[in-house]
């Protein structure tokens, strides 16, 4: 397990690397970052499109659980095969604990990785295919199975230990690959490329469960990338959320959901997204339809910034009079959905959700207060959120 230190690494599939004496090398150095001369500036790209992965700067802790989420595109895989280094960065370093790892090549860094398709060996039992990573470094027998069994019964494969692996299901294949992946206690990572995407829905549900139970048990640096919110949610410690090669905003499930940094954290996470409604600011205030908002921003947006006010479906109350916070809205659809009541409202012409729990009983379409509690609301200058 490592610490990985990511230093202005940016990747463009258009340029190379500007320091070209910076080659591959068998082995890296045992360096700490403050060691290190620094980093070379890369060559400017024609325009900010041609950045795979735009330079970032970022820190995982040894042993944590971290996801990156995003739309397809976005440079999550990108960012995953630098760490691993299946791709050689444009630009900056990748450190593990502190040793410049960026030129050296990927079967060396000692990363377990594992991809979106099943990578097993039909021919061998999967006892087999889970102890190659062991035998290869030489363990004993006795430390093989012992290890084997202890991943086999997190994973639910037990029973099939004895079994070829082409007699097995696609889901059963991908539990294999996960099993290498995770079998191995010395890596200084293991590294997940949606890895969940061929797999049944029910099973899953039930893997990114065993999933954080193996991470609770043997506390493996893990890294998941993927573009559904429930499995970066439900799997990280802290989540990277990323937009056209670069991370918008980093934080746990709880910060993402309750404060995003950027417009599209707050419309990617959540179910239906955070809404945005367009407001005016004048005399200190900010206004929806020449009502008064109150947000927990306090600082004042530059001028002519667009500016919105983000405020989750969660949080919309719908009320039948005026009061502090309430705008004028209309209810123009609603939709049961068993547990919670989706009212989609109209605010001078912007739309929104709100999502209201029972026993509520369902709104009729028509005229209605909508309640945007204070503390819930943001204000947002040109896609950014303002403290």
């Amino acid at each position: 397990m490592a610490q990985i230190d990511l230093i202005d690494v940016g990747h463009s599939y258009q340029l190379r690397r500007a320091d070209s004496g910076h080659g591959r090398q068998a082995t890296g150095h045992s360096r700490k970052e403050s060691d290190l001369p620094p980093a070379p500036s890369p060559q400017s790209p024609a325009s900010p499109g041609e950045w795979a992965l735009k330079p970032m700067t970022m820190v995982w802790s040894d042993g944590g659980a971290y996801a990156l989420l995003g739309p397809s595109g976005c440079g999550k895989t990108t960012l995953l095969n630098v760490i691993s280094g299946l791709v050689a960065p444009t630009c900056g370093r990748v450190l593990f604990d502190g040793r410049d790892v960026t030129g050296v090549a990927a079967e060396t860094r000692n990363i377990a990785q594992v991809f979106q398709f099943p990578v097993v060996y039909d021919t061998m039992t999967v006892f087999e295919n889970l102890a190659f990573p062991l035998r290869n470094r030489r363990w004993s027998s006795a430390d093989v199975r012992k290890r084997v069994h202890e991943v086999a019964e997190i994973l639910e494969l037990s029973t099939d230990l004895g079994r070829r692996a082409r007699a097995l299901t696609a889901d059963q294949k991908q539990k294999i690959s996960l099993g290498r992946g995770l079998v191995r206690p010395d890596v200084a990572a293991v590294l997940f490329d949606e890895p969940l995407t061929v797999i049944d829905p029910h099973l899953k549900w039930l893997l990114r469960r065993k999933l954080k139970q193996i991470h609770q048990q043997l506390r493996l640096s893990l890294l998941y990338v993927t573009h559904d919110q429930t499995e970066a949610l439900t799997f990280a410690d802290r989540v990277v959320v990323m937009m056209q090669g670069e991370a918008v905003q980093v934080g746990t499930p709880e910060e993402l959901f309750e404060a995003p940094a950027h417009r599209f954290v707050g419309h990617f996470i959540g179910t239906p997204g955070m809404n945005f409604i367009p407001c005016t600011w004048a005399n200190g205030v900010a206004r929806i339809a020449d009502v008064a908002v109150e947000t927990v921003s306090v600082r004042a947006p530059a001028a002519g910034a667009d500016l919105v006010i983000g405020v989750r479906p969660e949080y919309v109350q719908l009320a039948a009079e005026a009061g502090p916070n309430h705008v004028p809205a209309t209810i123009v659809a609603v939709q049961d959905q068993g547990v919670h009541i989706m009212a989609r409202l109209e605010i001078h012409g912007a739309a929104l959700w709100a999502k209201l729990r029972r026993p509520e009983s369902a709104p009729k379409p028509g005229s209605v207060y909508a309640h945007l509690p204070p503390a819930r609301c943001a204000l947002y200058a040109s896609g950014v959120r303002l403290a």
